[in-house]
């Protein structure tokens, strides 16, 4: 049985397909979990019964590291100190042709997939190194090991994330603060669904068995792992 009762999780991007699991999951587990999203009324809309466990911090927007800062600290002082960091803001569009790119196009995967993490750790990691003690889980992607056809601003974003991972992995492991990388196949979802109509539906990894991988990685169980990618990719 995985021990996470009462503790306070942050999850980023929380109106997310993937976040609406993983917050029904860590409160299913006893969590004190706090959701962020930077949509406004979308939470209350998602998650309609009260849970005096479950706090919404809504029209947050990761890409503003001061809006992260003035949230984490509000998230300390209402709900108390951070002692999980899931990280599943990011995003994927099938994009041009490498010598295509265009600024745009590179920045908004960079925003999505990499900023919006280094203002998260940037609002949550001073609190885990004060207090001795925390877990981060961020959300990569198989494109992280090897690009693709018109994938190339994606697979660089989810590359760097892997990478900036494993570097806060070996900063923070004298502080006995653990820091992991899922890397989820085709999450099944209805976009992709609607994206990819002719694709093999059972093979896509469910919303709910990456949220048990990061479950997992949340807790004591997995104090031994830190700097790791996890495959999480169905059958």
């Amino acid at each position: 049985m995985l021990d996470l009762a009462d503790q306070v999780v942050v999850v980023t991007g929380a109106a997310g397909n993937l976040g609406q699991a993983v917050v029904a999951l860590f409160l299913k587990a006893g969590c004190r979990v706090v959701a962020l999203d930077h949509r406004q009324g979308r939470l209350d809309a998602i998650f309609p019964q009260t849970d005096e466990k479950l706090h919404f911090f809504e029209g947050v927007d990761s890409a503003d590291r001061e809006a992260m800062l003035a949230v984490a600290r509000e998230i300390v002082s209402e709900v108390g100190p951070v002692d999980v960091l899931v990280n599943t803001v990011g995003g994927f569009t099938m994009g041009q042709r490498v010598d295509e790119i265009t600024s745009d196009a590179w920045e908004h995967m960079m925003n999505l997939n990499v900023h919006a993490f280094l203002n998260a750790a940037g609002a949550f990691v001073p609190g885990m190194v004060s207090a001795g003690s925390g877990k981060i889980v961020t959300i990569g992607a198989g494109a992280a090991l090897k690009g693709g056809a018109r994938m190339g601003a994606y697979s660089a974003a989810k590359s760097a994330l892997l990478r900036l991972t494993e570097s806060l992995a070996a900063e923070l492991k004298t502080s006995h603060i653990q820091v992991n990388c899922v890397l989820p196949g085709t999450i099944d979802t209805p976009q992709n669904r609607q994206a990819m109509p002719d694709a093999n539906f059972e093979r896509w990894v469910k919303p709910e068995q990456v949220a048990h991988a990061i479950l997992f990685l949340s807790s004591s169980a997995a104090d031994a792992i830190t700097g790791a990618a996890i495959p999480v990719s169905g059958g």
